[in-house]
This record gives C-alpha cells, structure tokens and sequence, in this order.
C-alpha cells in the first residue's frame, strides 16, 4: 500500500501509539483531583504542555489543550469575536480557508458581524496589500491560514504580520493544521501572531486531540462552561492519554525535520517533474518557496477527480480530491474556485500529501501507475 493522504490524516506512529497505551493504563487519574493518582496525572499534563511549549518556542502557559483543528479554529475565531465585540464587529479571512473557519465566519456573519473575504492571486496566496486595504476602525480579528489544504500554497504570514503592526489591537489567528513540521518554524514563532490551531492527527498523534496557542494577554471568551479545565478557558476533563501521545508524537516530527523535509521535497519533485510533461495534466501547485513540500494537486483533464482517486485506489495507492472534508459531498475545491480555476477543471482536482514516511520508491511505483492510468483515460476520452 502507498498512502498519499496525509493531509487528511496520518498513521498513528508506534511510539505515540504506546504512550497513549501506557498512560491509559497506568495514569488514569483526573488530573483535577485532588488524590495522588489525579496529581499523577496533572503532572504528565504539566510536562506534556512544557514540552509542546518548548517544541513551538512559546510559554507552557500559552498552550491550550482542545479536540483537534475545527474545535481549535471556532474557538480562535468565535471566541475573539464574543470577548471583543463592543470594539467591533469586523472580520477578516480569506477566500482559501478550511471549512472550520469559512463555516465559523459565516455563522458569525448571521450573528451580525461583518466579514471582509481578502481574494488569492493564481498561487492561491493572499496580497497583503488587500489586507492593509480592508482594515477598519472596528476590525477585531484577522485570520489566515498558513498552508493550504487543497494546494499547498503557503501564505506569506510575515507580511501579512507586518500590516497588522500599525493594528495592534487587532487579533491575528493563523491555522497552522498543515504546517507543523514542514520547514516553516519561522514563520510560526512570527511574535504578531496572537492565536495558532493545530491539530493532533495532521503529525501522527491519535485523534480527536490537538491545541492552541495563546499569546499571553490576548482575551478569548471560551465556547465551552463547564468546570474550568485549561485556566477556565476550555473546559472539559482533559484527555491526558492523547495529550501526552501528541507531546511525543510532536517531538518525533520535529526531531530531524530539515531531512524530512528535504525527503519530501525530492519525492514531490519527482512526481511533479513527470506528470508535468502531460499534455492534459493541470498543475496547480508549484515548487518554489511559495508552497509547502507535502503537497501537490493537480487534474487529469476530462477525468472527474473521485474517479482519479478510485482508479489510483485499484492499485492500492491512496490518494484525495482536494479536501478530505468536502470529498464526499461532491463540491469543487473552494480553493480553485475562489483562484478562478473553470468548473469543468475544478471538479478533475486531486491532491497527492506526503509525511516524512513516505519515499522515493513510491514515487516511482505511483508514476508506473500514472503512466497506465493515463493512457486510459486518454483512450476513454478519446
């Protein structure tokens, strides 16, 4: 089998697989209690935020513990606007978000607030300008994707950090889903950056877990009441099991990450150089600093993406339409739509995702394939 999906999901690693084994076994206490297997537990939730803490070059104090990037993303956004709200009612995203801020904006929208959707270029990268541009008196939160899900196109989060210095009571929430371990620690220790999602099963940790950042003295009202778990922010006794799997799971993503990355790269080059020479391949994401390594997206022109993927499927090579979370709902990529990619093409959209697990003998095998699916197509269509 080769699994080209990461960026819908990872493989659990064996090693963050058996932290959450033996932490369910051994440490199952609640970490609010008050008796000595509760203090067990609390401890490993210290450690465990330290260590994330430390990974991202952030305070332990600034991470909150959550159940993954949608949770993450409408608490960011839904609680900024909540706790600043009598100084404005403006928002600003962009049109290539994840459907957890995009869906979030729009409930808001119905709420009364304002969102101002900043356009992509044909990179699908926003122009910081149009941000500078939108800015008003009563804007509260400005929230931008690092790296694309669909196709890869990193966004130039330091410029865009750079407008928002004249702004500084402006929030600025970065969903960094897909950016962790992926070259881009820079731009994710950027200090204008208020708020970052992240989310635990994009790095090999278990799902249904992840955490946000907070910087220090930036005020988010919680979307959950409860009994004041995570400094009353988040409340809900913390999954310490999964906790402690994605500390661990963290680690090993970033321990060697410049050779990962390089991996990546070398099998995404490869891939991209081959089916690039393709009269009727449409390649939408590139290779130059503008896009993260892990991803390429691409159609087979006249070929309805899903039955690209099945056809890939039947050689036991698992690949995407575009976005995991809208695949089986038969929609374009709202990327390539809002980068104003016609239709016809929109709907033969693929996305092949890499991991520092992949190599470059599946490459290889995945080109095999290619060049035999291809030639199918080109018959069937012909």
């Amino acid at each position: 089998m080769i699994y080209f999906d990461n960026s819908a999901t990872t493989q659990v690693s064996p090693e963050a697989l058996q932290t959450y084994t033996t932490v369910s076994q051994q440490i199952w206490g609640n970490p609010s209690s008050l008796h000595n297997l509760g203090e067990k537990a609390d401890n490993l939730l210290n450690q465990a935020r330290a260590q994330i803490a430390s990974l991202l070059k952030v305070q332990a104090d600034e991470i909150y513990f959550t159940s993954g990037g949608t949770e993450g993303d409408n608490w960011a956004i839904k609680g900024t606007a909540y706790e600043k709200v009598q100084f404005g009612k403006h928002l600003i995203t962009s049109e290539v978000e994840h459907p957890a801020v995009l869906n979030t904006m729009a409930q808001l929208e119905k709420q009364g607030f304002e969102v101002t959707y900043l356009p992509v270029d044909k990179k699908g990268q926003v122009n910081p300008a149009d941000l500078k541009a939108a800015l008003r008196q009563d804007t509260i939160l400005v929230s931008v994707m690092a790296v694309n899900n669909e196709i890869g196109a990193i966004q130039p989060i330091a410029d865009l950090a750079e407008v928002l210095t004249d702004y500084p009571k402006v929030h600025f929430h970065v969903d960094a889903v897909q950016a962790l371990g992926k070259g881009l620690g820079e731009m994710l220790t950027h200090p204008r950056i208020d708020l970052m999602t992240f989310s635990g099963h994009k790095f090999h940790a278990p799902r249904g877990i992840g955490f946000v950042y907070k910087k220090r003295g930036r005020m988010i009202a919680p979307l959950l009441a409860g009994g004041g778990q995570e400094k009353n922010l988040r409340s809900g006794t913390e999954n310490v099991p999964a906790i402690a799997a994605m500390a661990k799971a963290m680690r090993l993503l970033l321990t060697g990450e410049e050779a990962h990355v390089a991996n990546q790269q070398a099998i995404r080059k490869m891939i991209y150089d081959h089916v690039t020479q393709f009269d009727k391949v449409t390649m939408f994401s590139g290779l130059d600093q503008g896009f993260a390594p892990h991803i390429l997206c691409f159609t087979i022109d006249g070929v309805r993406g899903e039955t690209i993927v099945h056809a890939f499927e039947s050689h036991d090579i698992y690949i995407s339409t575009t976005s995991a979370c809208s695949s089986k709902k038969g929609t374009i990529s709202g990327t390539l739509n809002a980068m104003h990619i016609p239709e016809k093409v929109a709907t033969s959209a693929v996305r092949v995702s890499l991991d520092e697990n992949n190599t470059l003998a599946e490459a290889k095998n995945f080109i095999q394939v290619f060049d035999q699916l291809y030639e199918k197509f080109l018959k069937i269509n012909s």
